[in-house]
């Protein structure tokens, strides 16, 4: 009886993500079934539901765990600093879990990026993040204005981290492109006189 049970794959769950992401790739996620996902991974349904819940679940498992994560990182932050200096180290913590694998998060990207419906779940993610990432401000002291302003900043500047990393990973880990994001919003900001009056519109009057 034991020798007709199947042997245990340790490669099942990689060989899985690495069928379904080329799948996806190839046909588009909406035209990619969960029995096409098996037989490329040459494994079997029940193989796959020990891993994923559905064809959705290979490109977001474990991301329901980045708002606790990422608010957690904020709210270990030093004691001492401002919000926004917490938060950045928060977003740093967080994108050090990324290292090695701007390969696989650009294929990601790219699946996420063709599909509608992949993109609404990638907008309901990062407002969780948002969401989270407010409330462990908030805790820190951060007024509640001010804790939903940064939260929205601090998103923002990860996801473009995110974007510029998986365009050319070379250029460094997603934890030093998150701190040269950073740099470059303080930076712009460091430029503006936020005291001195607008500038006058040079707008021709209208007729």
């Amino acid at each position: 009886m034991l020798a007709s049970m199947p042997r245990w794959d340790p490669h099942a769950e990689d060989r899985l993500r690495e069928a379904a992401l080329a799948l996806f790739l190839e046909h588009g996620y909406e035209n990619v079934t969960v029995t096409q996902i098996t037989e490329r991974a040459g494994l079997t349904r029940r193989s796959f539901s020990r891993y994923f819940a559905d064809k959705r679940d290979v490109l977001f498992a474990g991301s329901d765990e980045l708002p606790d994560v990422l608010a957690r990182a904020v709210r270990h932050a030093d004691g001492a600093a401002p919000p926004f200096e917490a938060l950045l180290a928060g977003l740093v913590d967080v994108a050090g879990a990324f290292e090695g694998q701007a390969p696989l998060t650009a294929q990601r990207q790219a699946v996420v990026e063709a599909s509608p419906e992949l993109q609404e779940r990638g907008r309901t993610k990062f407002a969780a993040v948002t969401d989270a990432v407010a409330d462990a401000l908030r805790d820190r002291g951060a007024p509640v204005s001010e804790a939903a302003l940064l939260a929205q900043v601090g998103v923002a500047v990860f996801r473009t981290a995110l974007d510029r990393w998986t365009d050319d990973p070379d250029a460094g880990e997603l934890s030093a492109r998150v701190r040269e994001t950073a740099a470059e919003l303080a930076a712009g900001m460091g430029a503006v006189d936020f005291t001195a009056p607008p500038s006058p519109s040079h707008a021709p009057p209208r007729p």
